[in-house]
Order: C-alpha cells, then structure tokens, then sequence
C-alpha cells in the first residue's frame, strides 16, 4: 500500500456528506449483471472486424495486415483516452460518461456500416475505439466500488467474461449474417448493441450506497510514484494477455477456413473457447478469491494457454484445442485485474486505472497490426498463433515486476 505522505492531490472541492446520493441498491449481483451486459456490447463490436475479414478483403481490396489495423484502430484510443476518461469519471459520475461512451460507439458502428472505403471505415472505428475504451475504464472502477472488500476478485472475473462473450456471438454470428446479407448488416448489428446498453444503463444501475450523487464536486487525486508503477506495470501484464487471446480469436477462423471450411464455420469453431471462459473465468476469480495465492493460479494458466496455442495448427481437432484455451485462460483474468484493486488506495483507484488502461490499450492496438503483418511477410496462417502464444508466455514476467514494486517501501516510508 502508498504512504498517505505521497499523496499528491491535483484538485480539491469541499463535499457536503450530507449532499444527495443516489438510492442504495442491496443487490450488487445485480447491479453487476447490468455492467455484464453493457460490457458485452464492446467485445461483440471489437471483434466484428475478423468475423468479417475476407469480405472486408474483397470488398475495400486490402491486405490482412490492413484488417489487424482495422481491429487495432479500436483499442488504439485507449492511449489517449483512458487516464483523462478515469478522471473525467472521477470527476463528473462513472455512470454519466458511460452513457455518452455508448453513444459513441453506436455512431462510430454506423458510421463503418456506411463507409465505401478502407479510410472511413478507420474512422468509424476510433469513433467506436473512443467510447469503447472510455466504457472499459469506468466499468471497471464501479465493479471495484460495489466489490471492494467482498468478492472482488469474483466480480471482477464475471465482469471480464462479458468481453469474450461479446466476441464470441460474433465469430458465431456476424460471418453467417455477412455472407447470408451483407458485412455492413453484421456492423449494423454492432452499432444497435451499445444502443441496448444505453437503455439499461440509463434506467436500471444505480451507483453503490454512499456514492456521491451524480453533479456533485468530487475529489480528484493524482497518484504516488509508486501507485503510478503499479498501474503501469499492471496494465502491461492485463495488456499481453489480452492482446494474446485477441490475436488468437481473430486469426485462428482465417486459418481454419483455408482448410476447407466456410467463414461462418470456423468461426463457430473458434468461439467454442470463448463460451467455455462463460465458466472458466469466474471460476479462475473465485479460486483466486478462496485460495489468495493468485500467482499460481496466472502462471499455470498463462502457460498452459501459450502451450495449446503452439499446438493448434498441428492437430486435426481444432474444437478440441478452442476449447481447451478457453478453459486455461480462465485461471488468470480475475486474479490480474484484481491485483491493483488490492494493492491501492480507494481515492487513487479512478486514475490508476487511467494509467492502467492506457498501457493496456497501447499494448493492445498494436499487436493485432502485427500479428497481420507475419502473415502476410510469412504468407503463413500460423505465425499469428505462434505470435499468441510468444505474447501470453510473457505475462507472468509483468507479474512478477508488479509483484515487486508492490513489496518495495515507498520514499516516504523510507525517510
């Protein structure tokens, strides 16, 4: 933990702590399905650019490391907007940014939908990126507000299967709509999906009991050296495993479908893994919860993932192999985005997970890019999985530095 001597506060506004706070809701699990269900809307979006890659390859006449950009200019955002959106949020109420988060990427999914080309279809997408990313760094400061001090880990890996889930009904479902109608119906279909999200967040979440209502001065805090250390490392750690699992996801349908297989088909098969995480993940988060050792549980987990997807191209049961990285990689979600949670201050959380966000979107932008471009310098389907597999191995490295910092004294408890 930070010494409070560290502290460095940026901006300070009395608080009345009788001023009005939202109705307590006692129902956290259920508070935490609504975010499920808004969070799913971004996975289900993100990943409609590989369910529809080859015909985005026909149509726009662009190469596969042009659709990794595609699926890169998403998370690229992340960069810039994710600390100022932890203290916009921080600021002015999570839940009012999460609505206009969702407004975006309804216009950014229209705005590809209707694009004739490969630069408008860009901006559509960082139009959706923008919101997107703005979204998974709120969401998931209110799941630690509501949790904090109870089942946190739990929560926070129910929380993260929403995002495989959202990618998993679109590798289930998007290529079968494209080559049935059209690409731009699956997109279409993305752009109505935040705009459900817009309806339950808007009429159903609530903020945590003793919340300050929404339109009231909150505090705003910077962070420590030592709070910025963690944030940084810890979204690198969160960044490589996901930019793994993404690079996986995406270019293991392109790979099945050279085999004989229709687009719909493979990607059926792939999302196999995706709903076996529906179970994998939260049952990664309460192992972490019960046991406390969150160690063993990310690098067997890691290991075990980066080994399956060296296996993947060399066996003729690929349903078995997507279901086996699915089951794997949920020992480590949970136990990751729990680790900074449990290492910070309540007051710093807001922009550490502004920092931490950002690594984690840099991270995650530029892999699916490069993951594209082995394929095509290496005219081979299976560099982007070995790619995969380099990148999970090296998790555990981030969270071992994490691990570190976190037991070195800070300066002032020093002097």
């Amino acid at each position: 933990m930070v010494d409070e001597g560290e502290l460095r506060p940026v901006y300070c506004q009395q608080i009345s702590p009788h001023a009005g706070y939202s109705p307590p809701v006692s129902n956290r699990w259920l508070i935490l399905g609504i975010i499920f269900l808004t969070r799913l809307s971004m996975g289900f979006q993100f990943q409609s650019v590989a369910s529809v890659a080859p015909f985005l390859v026909d149509d726009f006449r662009i190469s596969y490391g042009q659709v990794g950009m595609l699926m890169g200019l998403y998370l690229l955002p992340g960069g810039v907007i994710a600390l100022p959106g932890g203290m916009l949020g921080q600021r002015f109420g999570e839940r009012r940014l999460v609505l206009i988060a969702l407004v975006l990427m309804a216009a950014g999914g229209l705005g590809m939908a209707w694009s004739e080309s490969f630069a408008v279809a860009s901006a559509g997408r960082i139009v959706s990126g923008i919101g997107g990313v703005l979204m998974n760094v709120l969401l998931a400061k209110m799941v630690a507000d509501w949790f904090r001090g109870k089942e946190i880990a739990t929560a926070m890996g129910v929380m993260l299967t929403s995002w495989p889930v959202g990618m998993g009904l679109a590798l289930a479902s998007l290529g079968t709509v494209a080559a049935t109608y059209s690409w731009r119906g699956s997109i279409l279909l993305t752009a109505a999906a935040p705009a459900v999200a817009f309806v339950l967040m808007l009429f159903l979440y609530r903020d945590p009991p003793g919340a300050p209502a929404e339109g009231t001065e909150r505090l705003l805090v910077g962070l420590a050296p030592k709070e910025l250390a963690l944030a940084t490392i810890g979204g690198l750690g969160w960044g490589l495993f996901n930019a793994s699992y993404v690079v996986f996801l995406s270019f293991a349908p392109a790979f099945l479908a050279g085999d004989n297989r229709s687009v719909g088909a493979a990607g059926a098969i792939v999302s196999l893994g995706i709903w076996v995480t529906l179970v994998s993940i939260p049952l990664g988060g309460l192992l972490a919860d019960r046991l406390g050792r969150p160690g063993p549980l990310i690098a067997g987990g890691t290991f075990g993932v980066a080994l399956a997807m060296v296996a993947f191209p060399y066996f003729d049961s690929p349903a078995l192999w997507c279901v086996l990285v699915g089951l794997l990689a949920g020992a480590a979600p949970g136990a990751l985005m729990a680790l900074l949670p449990k290492a910070l201050r309540e007051a710093a959380l807001a922009p550490a997970f502004g920092v931490y966000y950002t690594v984690f979107y840099l991270s995650m932008a530029a892999m699916p890019g490069v993951a594209g471009g082995l394929r095509d310098r290496y005219a081979s389907p299976e560099a982007p999985l070995f790619f995969a597999a380099a990148l999970m191995s090296t998790v555990v490295l981030a969270v071992v530095a994490f691990r570190v910092v976190e037991r070195t004294p800070s300066a002032a408890a020093r002097t």
